[in-house]
């Protein structure tokens, strides 16, 4: 399993993230806003609030928000291939 191991919140709803192995660079999760919890980051103060779980080494935002470090890895992998 991919694990990340540091992120920030950039403008646009962009997500900079770098994994374990060294993969950094910026994905787009703009298009997940009008879908249920994502709905929180309308007020972008709350997409700034990304963090790290120490525990999980995944992207994590205040209530319940994670993503799937192995989905975001492959976005990030096929952009970075182009």
């Amino acid at each position: 399993m991919r694990k990340v191991t540091a992120c920030r919140a950039e403008q646009d709803y962009k997500l900079w993230i770098r994994f374990d192995d060294g993969l950094e660079g910026s994905v787009f999760l703009g298009d997940l806003l009008e879908i249920g919890a994502f709905k929180l980051w309308l007020d972008v103060r709350e997409f700034e609030k990304v963090r790290v779980d120490p525990e999980t080494a995944t992207v994590t935002w205040e209530g319940g928000i994670r993503l799937d470090p192995e989905v975001l890895y492959q976005d990030l992998a096929a952009r970075t291939a182009r």
